[in-house]
């Protein structure tokens, strides 16, 4: 069975014809985030900045999927430069417990939509009991 998510509280409206989410059984994969608000708007900022708001897109879309922060396990982010990598790492130690890190990659990208600093994308699992 497959969920996808299109819309949400807290989603932005995308031009583009992709799912925010798409969950097969117990495990949800996000599309990649960036800097923009509800109304689908890029909003430019400090690389601190442009993070937070993909990460709370992100959550957006985790909590649409039916999911929560708790069960990430895996995020990838894209840098323009990645010597912003330091000040999005001090972001990622507020938003996850050091004992509930998702594991990450990190990479730069040559370009990222509306030329956007960060993108972030993920995906997470539910655990199942030992009876399902």
């Amino acid at each position: 069975m497959r969920k996808f998510v299109m819309h949400g509280d807290g989603l932005p409206q995308w031009s583009s014809p992709i799912s925010h989410a798409v969950v097969v059984d117990n495990i949800c994969y996000l599309s990649g985030q960036l800097s923009i608000n509800e109304s689908g708007d890029y909003i430019p900022g400090t690389v601190r900045d442009e993070a937070e708001r993909a990460f709370s897109n992100l959550f957006a879309a985790l909590r649409a999927a039916d999911f929560s922060v708790d069960d990430l396990t895996f995020i990838d982010i894209a840098f323009i430069d990645l010597n912003d990598v330091a000040e999005v790492n001090k972001l990622y130690a507020d938003l996850f417990p050091e004992d509930r890190r998702p594991a990450r990659t990190i990479y730069q990208a040559a370009a990222l939509p509306f030329g956007g600093r960060v993108k972030v994308m993920g995906v997470a699992i539910k655990e199942r009991s030992l009876d399902s």
